[in-house]
């Protein structure tokens, strides 16, 4: 490979991979269309709360980030489910340890830390550089710096991680031999904040990820460092109950008022959050091949995913560290790296696709179904009788490596085992560990 790569994006995922990139001995410059968000305020009610998990965490640890990263983690042992009538209970995120926890994280604050790592690794980080060119063919780069100064390169080796939108992904797909999928959910978001109560204190229980599931539409809640609370609605876009009905303030506190009482109770300037807020779409984003010539996409440029597995970024960040690895191995011939490397994602980045686009159901509906609260009593049982002989899917996709594609089919196979014993024995049945 090359020794000098540079990056498109300087998000997450590219900040992150340039710190891998530098520590291996690789010369890396990254451009970025927005400015440096360690010196602006770029939130813009659209950036729904990350959740870090196993994944991500080993990512990090491997860039020996993760102390640092921990101070501005909340943990989140279970999902607290909110009911229509006002009670709530709790459902572990793990049923193997009741100490395993997700967290919610500041994706802002995240990205702040990493740029300042890249930067005391010695990448170079340009902001305020849009990329308006790329001709793969001739391996061209063309950008344009806020002065409208139009600048150009021939990258030695180009590696994009800008996002659902990007840019080199858009010049990918108009290739010859390139498939590209991009579904749009007929659900959108739109985010609130609940603030901080007195003394900066959280108003719910601050180690859950609040979940108020309405069956076909539902509200989230993750916590903030300051006390605070950021709140995503999950809606359709057109029906009866829509974004498309919610054309004003009135209706919007209405809607609430039925079915979040105890959410709007909790924010005093509802009003100005519905009126600025804006309503964002929901995606899945599919590319095959992922690279051409010197060219390659990773992260959401190559596979975005709705967002709830909380695996968006964790994935993008398992993209970093398999691409280092293969590093470790050869780090001459990029056409041999860059093959292996979306060969070996393509078919994990699929499967986690498809299971954030079920978890979706879970969390709006089935959290709440007595069908399916049935199936998790049967495999709680299972689990304190064997722990080491049974691992549901959602502890292999969130506290565990084990590839996403391994994760979804030993997950359908754990569902059908778990439907044939509730419907043979009941939800008191223990199976015995030959049945395993």
């Amino acid at each position: 490979m090359k020794q000098k790569i540079t990056i498109l994006g300087a998000g997450l995922v590219g900040s992150l991979l340039a710190i891998f990139l530098k520590k291996r001995g690789f010369e890396v410059q990254i451009f970025e269309k927005r400015p440096d968000p360690r010196f602006q305020n770029i939130h813009s009610g659209r950036s729904i709360n990350l959740a870090l998990s196993h994944r991500g965490w080993q990512a990090l640890a491997k860039i020996g980030m993760q102390t640092e990263v921990e101070k501005i983690a909340i943990q989140m042992f279970a999902r607290c489910i909110h009911t229509l009538d006002g009670y709530t209970h709790e459902q572990p995120y793990s049923l193997h340890e009741a100490t395993k926890a997700i967290y919610s994280v500041s994706r802002n604050r995240l990205n702040q830390l990493l740029l300042t790592a890249a930067e005391a690794q010695g990448v170079a980080i340009n902001f305020g550089m849009k990329c308006t060119k790329i001709e793969i063919e001739n391996n061209l780069l063309g950008f344009r710096n806020n002065q409208n100064e139009y600048i150009k390169i021939n990258p030695e080796v180009c590696l994009a991680a800008d996002g659902a939108f990007s840019v080199l992904r858009s010049q990918l797909i108009c290739q010859d031999k390139f498939d590209y999928q991009q579904s749009y959910l007929a659900h959108s978001y739109m985010e609130f904040h609940i603030p901080a109560g007195s003394n900066n204190s959280w108003q719910m229980n601050k180690n859950s990820l609040h979940i108020w599931p309405r069956d076909s539409f539902m509200l989230i809640a993750l916590p903030n460092l300051d006390g605070s609370f950021t709140c995503t609605l999950f809606l359709q876009n057109e029906g009866e109950v829509s974004f498309q009905n919610l054309d004003n303030t009135t209706k919007g506190k209405a809607f609430f008022e039925k079915y979040f009482a105890d959410a709007l109770a909790l924010m005093p300037d509802f009003e100005k959050q519905f009126e600025t807020n804006k309503v964002s779409s929901l995606a899945t984003i599919k590319l095959w091949p992922w690279h051409k010539n010197n060219f390659c996409v990773l992260g959401d440029a190559a596979h975005a995913i709705v967002p709830f597995y909380g695996q968006g970024m964790n994935c993008g960040f398992e993209d970093c560290v398999e691409f280092d690895s293969l590093l470790e191995d050869n780090m001459t011939d990029i056409s041999n790296i860059f093959n292996n490397f979306e060969n070996k994602r393509k078919p994990n980045t699929d499967a986690i696709a498809q299971m954030a686009l079920d978890n979706f159901i879970e969390m709006r509906d089935l959290v709440k179904d007595q069908h399916f609260l049935k199936l998790k009593k049967i495999e709680a049982a299972i689990i304190k009788k064997y722990p080491k002989k049974w691992l549901s899917q959602y502890e292999m996709v969130t506290f565990s490596s084990i590839p996403y594609s391994e994760a979804k089919t030993k997950g359908i196979e754990n569902k059908l085992k778990l439907e044939n014993w509730l419907t043979k024995h009941g939800e008191n049945y223990v199976p015995t560990e030959d049945e395993l």
